[in-house]
């Protein structure tokens, strides 16, 4: 009881910082990233972004976000759920590959021999410039063809009690259907494309990072609430085991009284 209070205790601690983090940064990475899905939609064919490019998916990438430790209730259970549904039932006909980032999540699929990178040690030292590098991993590797299609799964942090199960495709980009008035909101230079060119890098590497943010925030969460159960549970553990202690205690301090009232009137007769 005591060791998962004082867990809880830290988890309290952490979560805080966390939460403020992602907090002050998801309205920033929304709203870039609302902005560039506009101008790409209004950008022609020949001049779109190469991360915009729709190819016929064949190879599928699944970047898979969980913790490097335990006991955090169901945390990391269900992004391996959701993972194993996209390859068994989305993508079941293409060839999945996976980079993964938490240790949790390359025990589960280091087996299958298809992951490509485990990048775990990131939440040693969770910079925007660490997580930048392996969204430029990611970029290179669709540019290049080796994956067609690049998936992000990663718990969504709501509060300490609730985490949601995210998928977002993170390449190629998907334009906004039918939203072409982003145009005349603002006025471009040196122009649209050269300017989405430059800043469409930048936001992808804002949304890889706001997804291992929101991961980050939603472990300390979820374990929180994970070892504030489980100290209630010990506590009335604790209760039980007491109340049995006394119980015995009491039949022995009982059964002893009977011997030595039984033995003083033996020796009276």
């Amino acid at each position: 009881m005591q060791i998962t209070s004082a867990m809880k205790m830290v988890s309290a601690a952490k979560l805080k910082k966390a939460q403020d983090a992602i907090t002050a940064m998801r309205p920033y990475a929304d709203k870039l990233t609302e902005l560039l899905q506009s101008l790409s939609a209004t950008l022609d064919a020949d001049t779109g972004s190469k991360f915009s490019t729709q190819r016929q998916v064949k190879k599928v990438l699944v970047v898979a976000i969980t913790s490097n430790r335990g006991l955090a209730g169901a945390f990391n259970s269900n992004i391996i759920k959701e993972v194993n549904k996209l390859t068994s039932e989305t993508y079941a006909d293409k060839e999945v590959s996976y980079l993964v980032i938490g240790k949790k999540a390359n025990d589960a699929f280091k087996k299958t021999n298809k992951v490509i990178a485990n990048k775990s040690d990131v939440f040693d030292d969770l910079t925007f410039d660490n997580v930048a590098e392996i969204a430029q991993l990611l970029m290179d590797k669709f540019v290049a063809g080796e994956c067609d299609k690049i998936e992000i799964v990663y718990n969504k942090f709501k509060n300490a009690a609730t985490q949601i199960v995210m998928t977002e495709q993170f390449l190629p980009i998907v334009p906004i259907e039918g939203n072409g008035s982003a145009s005349s909101d603002y006025i471009f230079e040196p122009g649209k494309a050269e300017i989405v060119e430059q800043l469409i890098p930048k936001s992808l590497k804002t949304q890889l990072y706001k997804g291992v943010r929101d991961s980050f925030a939603s472990e300390h969460g979820a374990r929180m609430t994970a070892m504030h159960k489980a100290t209630d549970n010990a506590k009335e553990l604790k209760d039980q085991l007491t109340l049995s202690y006394n119980k015995a205690r009491q039949a022995a301090i009982t059964n002893e009284i009977l011997e030595i009232v039984g033995g003083a009137e033996a020796l009276n007769n």
